[in-house]
């Protein structure tokens, strides 16, 4: 079992006390890592991927650029080299994060016993306790890994003599979401608590303090951590290091050949992974070959590093920002020289472990791009730095959109061709769309089938809906899709790094051209194997030996030549650079993935996503709908990125027994679409928003007009029809469509009709809507998830959220229309509140607190709204 670093409470004292730490252990050790760049930084920049999992084993990631858990180094004071060595220790970042899933897991009673500790009294106004103090404290605190029972609430204080539970009452309608939440922050207090007490720097020692206090003020005062000060709110300067970098890449290399300009990309992007988890030196050493005026901007600078950047990555409940996003120019010129010094006396010491690819890379490559680049650095006439500067692209970008476009033709999609007649375990070819011209046709005519098959009635309603819809017609659209032809339009200087940019889409043009190669290939006892075949699963045994480590060899060569087994190969030079080791289980409906992995000098292209897809459609083919993995922390975010979700819509009972359960991994899975090519989703997607945009184009121009404004309400009418707005109309406004009202049938010859006051209901009424209203904002808004929403975004912490969100709500907002009686139905007061949750959600990432505040907030409300009833009343 690991020990973690914790700070326990002394029992006797009331002091924090450090516990859990290994003897010898350095301040470095514990929190940081020496000063520049560690070999676990290089070994990700230069990449050493891949990926485990499966039949007999836990899923585990390496990644070629940023997969690596830099800014730290591994308890024992070593250090991991390229190349995975050292892969088996566990780093400081991953120790916290094995302490934070370790708190996570603690029942609902123990954790609020922790949060006692930091939170003041409540019992009585006029107590001053700070935190709940065990009144029975062990003689000697056990080890932080051994389970201890929970104290029960009405536990005195030693302190103050109030209860446990008066300490953290203010909890008792807080979520397990909000509990974990405040707990990440508790176990990142104790880990600045360590930072502050062994740091011998002063200016990193005050950070350091400034941040734990920060931090444990957001405990008492259960809100979310922000970081802020005199220091300013990032981004410090524009443009950024990485806008530089991107430009410089364009800007010197757009005349190369496609190679040899993605190696001047791949070169571009190592060196923003580096400068993005290098460790600066501090202040007090910098000060030793500086000017005055030289070490206090840098003095700034290494504090601003140090709280947006650098402690965020050891505490994760501090909001992250990446360097080379906040920081400019001035920063990197500072910065520069000396990481390019320990960058290249890294390489240089590491050049024997390498292969000759990536000495070549790295030891001639790189060090002649160092050079070009520092020119552009402090030249004052670079135009790279200058905001408006816009890069011409290199022509095999410009004619990647058009090459896309002429091999596919409107409506048509590639499906993987498997050969008739080949063995169930020898190689199986996927090539590009031979016969998706004739499954075109096949399916078309598969619906005429189905739609003569329907009867009148059905033929009928079809019309009608489709009438109601109206879609667009085939002519209009083809016509729109003839006007896309800006490679500008498909494509941009985005593409290079941009993270909302399709990570094949390298892997797919050189599909195209030939350059590379998938096949599914395996071994077979029934069937005679070719040459080929098994040449090619012996470099992926050497693939996945190389690029996993920490995997037995002899396992790895027992599953790739199982007969039950398959493997998607990557074939370049008709040698395997990648592959996908799986299994299918046809009878289940479901594959279980075990290896996965890319050669080290092939990576940052893409191959890994592409063959992912690959792998999507092949089990499409074969009518096999689900992926299933185990996959250990590290691995969780690739398969994340791939789909994969730990929310399995399998049933247990059909994988149970089929696969095992392995201790301290997590199981995930990936339902497939099959009406979905994913090796060209990416593409369609694109292709369908620049037709959307093409049609709003054409219909805004059409009824752009300007009407004259109304001057009815100056006579003093009050409403007006709808329909009677000059243009809404030909805006393609349709009123509602009238429903008939049957006309009574007197039941006496004698009686006539008679007029009788209309009936209301009472729950119609508008001071019942506005009560019922009013106690579900006030619910709301005393939720452990509003937090985020009670009061409209400040420009000055968020500068650029106005820019990106047209139509601001708060809480507050909604309070002051309320009270104005401004919602005069439901409909109204409904369309605020989902309004506050989408634009949370459309600014901020799905990983972030305040987007998960969102839908816990959003559920709650909903629940509300049903159980007040007015869910009918929304659309009144």
């Amino acid at each position: 079992m690991l020990r973690s670093c914790t700070v326990m409470a002394s029992r006797e004292s009331g002091n924090l006390s450090v516990t859990g730490i290994p003897p010898g252990t350095t301040p470095h050790q514990v929190t940081a890592q020496p000063q520049g760049m560690t070999a676990a930084v290089v070994g990700a920049a230069v990449g050493v991927a891949g990926i485990g999992a499966g039949s007999g084993g836990v899923a585990t990631v390496a990644t070629g650029t940023g997969g690596a858990v830099v800014g730290s180094v591994p308890a024992g004071g070593s250090q991991a080299g390229t190349g995975g060595e050292g892969a088996g220790r566990v780093s400081n970042v991953q120790r916290i994060q094995q302490k934070k899933a370790q708190v996570r897991a603690w029942p609902r009673d123990k954790k609020l016993e922790k949060l006692a500790i930091y939170s003041s009294c409540r019992a009585d106004e006029n107590c001053k306790c700070n935190g709940w103090k065990n009144p029975t404290p062990p003689a000697h605190p056990a080890r932080p890994d051994t389970p201890q029972p929970a104290a029960p609430p009405t536990q005195p204080c030693r302190s103050c003599t109030h209860t446990l539970g008066d300490h953290v009452s203010h909890l008792d309608a807080a979520g397990d979401d909000d509990l974990d939440r405040l707990l990440s922050i508790v176990v990142d207090v104790e880990n600045l608590f360590i930072c502050v007490h062994r740091e011998e720097d002063q200016d990193t020692k005050q950070v350091y303090l400034y941040l734990f206090r920060r931090l444990r003020k957001c405990i008492l005062q259960v809100s979310p951590p922000t970081v802020e000060g005199p220091l300013g709110t990032p981004p410090f300067e524009r443009p950024s290091i990485f806008k530089g970098v991107t430009n410089f890449v364009l800007h010197k290399f757009n005349h190369l050949q496609q190679k040899d300009f993605q190696m001047m990309s791949d070169l571009g992007k190592m060196f923003l992974h580096c400068l993005n988890h290098w460790r600066l030196e501090t202040p007090s050493v910098r000060r030793a070959h500086t000017t005055q005026e030289e070490s206090s901007a840098y003095k700034v600078n290494y504090m601003r590093w140090l709280c947006f950047s650098y402690v965020p990555q050891l505490c994760d409940s501090l909001p992250h920002h990446e360097t080379t996003a906040i920081f400019g120019r001035t920063f990197l010129r500072a910065v520069f020289h000396t990481l390019r010094k320990q960058l290249l006396d890294k390489f240089r010491a590491e050049k024997e472990k390498m292969p000759q690819e990536k000495k070549l890379l790295l030891l001639n490559h790189f060090p002649k791009f160092l050079s070009m680049l520092e020119e552009e650095v402090y030249s004052n006439s670079s135009p790279i730095w200058d905001a408006d500067y816009r890069p011409q692209l290199p022509p095999h970008l410009h004619n990647q959109a058009a090459e896309r476009g002429s091999s596919m033709t409107r409506g048509e999609f590639e499906r993987l061709s498997v050969p008739p007649g080949e063995g169930h375990y020898t190689t199986v070819s996927l090539t590009p769309a031979a016969t998706r011209r004739a499954r075109l046709e096949e399916s078309r005519g598969e619906k005429r089938e189905m739609d003569d098959s329907l009867p009148p009635e059905g033929i009928a309603n079809k019309r009608i809906k489709m009438e109601t819809s109206e879609d667009l017609g085939e002519e209009t659209v083809a016509e729109v899709v003839a006007t896309i032809t800006d490679p500008r339009k498909m494509v941009g200087p985005e593409v290079l790094f941009s993270e909302n940019a399709a990570r094949d889409e390298a892997a797919k043009l050189e599909e195209r051209k030939g350059n590379i190669e998938f096949h599914v290939i395996g071994n077979s006892l029934t069937q005679k194997v070719s040459k080929q075949t098994m040449l090619w699963l012996i470099g992926l045994q050497n693939v996945f030996s190389h690029q996993l480590p920490r995997m037995p060899k002899d396992y790895i060569t027992r599953l790739v030549f199982d007969p039950k087994h398959r493997t998607l190969a990557l074939i370049k030079d008709n040698r395997p650079i990648g592959g996908i080791c799986f299994r299918m289980f046809m009878t289940q409906g479901f594959t279980e993935i075990v290896f996965c992995a890319v050669t080290s000098n092939e990576q940052v292209k893409g191959y890994g996503t592409h063959m992912m897809n690959h792998l999507k459609d092949y089990h499409v083919k074969n009518n096999v709908n689900h992926f299933l993995t185990f996959a250990d922390e590290f691995a969780i975010g690739y398969f994340k990125k791939q789909g994969f979700s730990k929310d399995i819509q399998l049933p247990r009972s059909v994988y149970q027994g089929y696969i095992k359960d392995y201790e301290g991994a997590t199981l995930m899975g990936c339902e497939l679409n099959p009406n979905i090519v994913y090796t060209e989703f990416t593409a369609v997607i694109r292709r369908q928003k620049e037709i959307i945009k093409k049609l709003i184009e054409r219909k805004q121009s059409e009824i752009r007009k300007v009407h004259p404004g109304l001057t009815c309400f100056r006579d003093g009418v009050r409403e007006i029809p709808i329909e009677n707005i000059p243009g809404i109309r030909e805006a393609g406004w349709k009123g509602p469509t009238p429903t008939p009202t049957p006309t009574p049938v007197p039941t006496h010859p004698s009686s006539r009709p008679t007029r009788s006051p209309p009936q209301q209901d009472p729950q119609d009424s508008a001071d019942y809507i506005h009560g019922m209203l009013k106690t579900l904002l006030t619910n709301v808004k005393n939720h452990a998830s509003a937090w985020p929403f009670q009061v409209p975004v400040d420009p000055n912490e968020v500068p650029d959220y106005y820019d990106h969100i047209k139509y601001p709500m708060d809480l507050k907002t909604m309070t002051e229309r309320l009270k104005a009686n401004y919602y005069v139905n439901a409909r109204l007061f409904n369309a605020d509140m989902l309004r506050i949750f989408k634009n949370c959600r459309f600014y901020n990432h799905p990983e972030t607190e305040y987007y998960k505040c969102a839908n816990n907030l959003e559920k709650y409300y909903v629940n509300k709204m049903k159980e007040l009833g007015l869910m009918d009343h929304k659309d009144k």
